[in-house]
């Protein structure tokens, strides 16, 4: 019987890895789709698709309300003084996402409505297909910050 060699073995072994690794990485296009929790759990956001991009929109909040006034939370640190008023419930946060074919969305934005900036962004999934790894950068991919999504349900409207 013929041995193997040591370097013939671990290049097949590296092979067999990183095989693996992709295998396990392939993604559809959809499968963002759905309703996740922000990092905080202070918010739910509803990725969904248009075409061939996707978006995403604030549809819960855990204080609705602004605590002084008691109405509605708006989007008051916008840069853009004539959206200021705008709700937070229903704002769309991620836009213009494109899948990349196997594991990334990329090309899109992330809006942060707790400081009024637009970011680059691209997305991947975490360690699981429950969570969801959100990278926000100015520039290039390495001069920004990760946020992580855990997906969730909507809860379906309670009374008649």
């Amino acid at each position: 019987m013929r041995k193997i060699g040591t370097f013939t073995f671990a290049l097949f072994a590296l092979f067999a890895l990183l095989g693996g690794k992709t295998f396990a990485q392939k993604h559809k296009a959809g499968d963002i789709a759905g309703i996740w929790y922000n990092e905080e759990k202070t918010s739910k956001v509803q990725i969904y698709q248009e075409g061939n991009k996707f978006f995403a929109k604030i549809v819960w909040l855990k204080e609705p309300n602004d605590k002084v006034t008691g109405k509605p939370r708006v989007d008051d640190l916008n840069p853009d003084v004539k959206l200021q008023k705008t709700p937070l419930l229903g704002l769309v946060i991620l836009k213009d996402f494109v899948f990349d074919g196997t594991d990334e969305w990329s090309s899109g934005t992330i809006y942060d409505p707790k400081n009024g900036k637009t970011y680059s962004s691209k997305i991947h999934f975490g360690d699981s297909p429950n969570l969801l790894k959100i990278r926000g950068y100015v520039g290039i991919s390495l001069l920004g910050r990760n946020t992580y999504w855990t997906k969730t349900i909507l809860q379906p409207a309670s009374g008649k």
